[in-house]
């Protein structure tokens, strides 16, 4: 029980007194649970609950639904990343080091408002997931996908807790560049087989996303070996993440393009070798019989025989 008590009066004293206060009373901020349970319930919807409901009913078509939906993602990833450049990055902000500024300038609480919107946008890139469900995609209900959005909401919302600015801002910054690409790609991608014929760089997305994840591990371990004014634990927090996320972007690599190539590949082989062993086959009798003593005896015979009779 004691031990129990010492768990409750450490867990108050971490998000009360060690947590940033500029974001205590802040919309979701005051307790991981909440956080925790709408990423709960998405994983229930995602994987349980909407396939089930789906199970006797026609895909939804959502043409219309994705256009806008994706344009208000590109749109938002637009606004996000230009809220991190004006905070600092390729400006005053230094790539090796950069503290939290936990003052309560105009500068500082400018990008405190950007970390919670960026945190915000994991929510709405939930319906990814939800829209695939209704489409009845569940092929594209990955183990890579669900895991990634299902997490990071959790994941951001510690940064905004403890961190909101400096360093770790570095993975938004970036993170929000992709998602301009690939939303718009998205976005292009709902407009219909005319625009989808042309959409052939879709590997080289993931490739960026992956990319991304090399960036974001190097920029955030280097604290690891150079003195900084920045927690620790959230070095190996956001560098555990970059470790987890290329391991799952370069598995859906290796499945979604180079095992298909290869399975191609095999494909044609396959039926090249069938090819080849029909048209032996074919040859074969005719061979054998040119080649056997007797048939050409009875060649020369027939050959004879009408020279003979002419």
């Amino acid at each position: 029980m004691e031990m129990l008590n010492r768990l409750v009066a450490g867990y108050h004293d971490l998000m009360d007194n060690k947590s940033d206060q500029r974001v205590k009373d802040w919309l979701l901020m005051s307790s991981p649970f909440p956080t925790m349970a709408i990423c709960l319930t998405y994983f229930f919807v995602v994987k349980i609950l909407g396939p089930k409901l789906m199970e006797n009913r026609k895909p939804f078509e959502l043409k219309k639904v994705l256009i806008w939906y994706n344009l208000f993602q590109v749109i938002f990833s637009c606004w996000l990343f230009y809220e991190s450049i004006v905070s600092g990055w390729f400006i005053s902000h230094s790539f090796r080091c950069q503290p939290v500024d936990y003052s309560r300038s105009p500068e500082a609480m400018r990008t405190v408002n950007g970390c919670w919107w960026y945190y915000f946008s994991k929510f709405t890139e939930f319906f990814d997931t939800i829209f695939f469900v209704m489409r009845k995609k569940f092929d594209q209900v990955s183990k890579l996908h669900v895991i990634h959005h299902g997490i990071m909401p959790m994941s951001v919302w510690f940064g905004v807790k403890f961190t909101p600015g400096g360093h770790s801002t570095f993975f938004g910054m970036l993170n929000t560049f992709v998602h301009i690409i690939m939303y718009s790609y998205y976005l292009l991608a709902a407009m219909g087989p005319q625009v989808q014929k042309y959409l052939w760089w879709k590997k080289y997305l993931t490739a960026l996303q992956m990319v991304q994840f090399v960036l974001v591990f190097f920029h955030a371990f280097q604290l690891l070996f150079i003195d900084c004014d920045y927690p620790r634990a959230f070095v190996w927090w956001i560098g555990m993440h970059a470790v987890l996320f290329y391991y799952l972007f370069s598995d859906f690599y290796k499945q979604a393009y180079l095992k298909k190539a290869q399975n191609a590949k095999t494909k044609v082989m396959t039926q090249v070798d069938s090819y080849k062993s029909e048209t032996k086959e074919r040859k074969l009798p005719l061979l054998n019989g040119f080649g056997n003593g007797s048939a050409l005896n009875d060649v020369r015979q027939r050959m004879a025989g009408a020279v003979a009779s002419q």
